[in-house]
């Protein structure tokens, strides 16, 4: 099938209120031309230098979202025009990712990762760390980020109740979060979980942001 079609076809499946970033990653412009040409408007990359070579030859009210880990010393390529980081995962980050917005006057919007998987490869913090930053007041002072959410990436296994109760635990975390009171710079919205092959699984446990890449561009060669 074409991409539109695949697109038609995955936004026929997603629960009411739920956001497809298309993961364009590695993908050439035409192809995000196409997927733009059928209504898609916010497509996720993981490398800055990439994002900002598309982002200079491509409509401009594409929304961005750097989906993949993010080192600090490449932030300052999207800064000027990321829509979304998802994959936050530590306090330097979020400082470096201040400051780069600061100098371009925006306010940065940012996911921070959680570690829900059982392998080493992936990256985030655990339960206990996400509150110790959102409660520090190295986190208060900063002014021009804010938390909207949280992301998690399951287990890589076809054990679906595996990843189900991964999606759960962080549902259930994100709930408390939102719970509580906080400064300015968090307002807690997104549950950013699911890819192509566990979206399914994610929706029901709670995400309204799913990452969709070869279900829709095809497999990466």
């Amino acid at each position: 099938m074409s991409i539109a079609e695949n697109l038609q076809q995955i936004k026929a499946t997603l629960k009411e209120g739920a956001e497809l970033v298309a993961v364009s990653k590695t993908k050439p412009s035409s192809d995000i031309e196409e997927a733009y040409a059928a209504g898609q408007r916010i497509f996720g990359e993981n490398r800055p230098q990439e994002m900002k070579t598309k982002a200079e030859e491509l409509p401009k009210d594409i929304e961005w979202h750097m989906i993949g880990h993010l080192q600090s010393k490449k932030t300052k390529y999207i800064a000027p025009f990321v829509s979304l980081i998802h994959s936050v995962d530590k306090l330097s980050l979020l400082q470096e990712i201040n400051k780069r917005a600061a100098q371009n006057d925006r306010i940065i919007n940012v996911l921070l990762q959680v570690y829900i998987a059982k392998e080493e490869s992936k990256f985030g913090m655990d339960e206990s760390e996400v509150t110790e930053l959102l409660n520090s007041e190295e986190f208060k002072s900063l002014k021009n980020v804010k938390v909207v959410g949280l992301m998690g990436m399951a287990t890589n296994t076809n054990n679906k109740d595996t990843i189900q109760n991964e999606f759960k635990g962080l549902k259930t975390f994100f709930d408390t979060l939102v719970q509580n009171k906080y400064p300015k710079n968090i307002e807690l919205t997104i549950l950013s979980t699911g890819m192509s092959g566990d979206y399914h699984i994610a929706m029901e446990e709670g995400s309204n942001m799913v990452r969709i890449g070869s279900s829709i561009f095809g497999s990466r060669g």
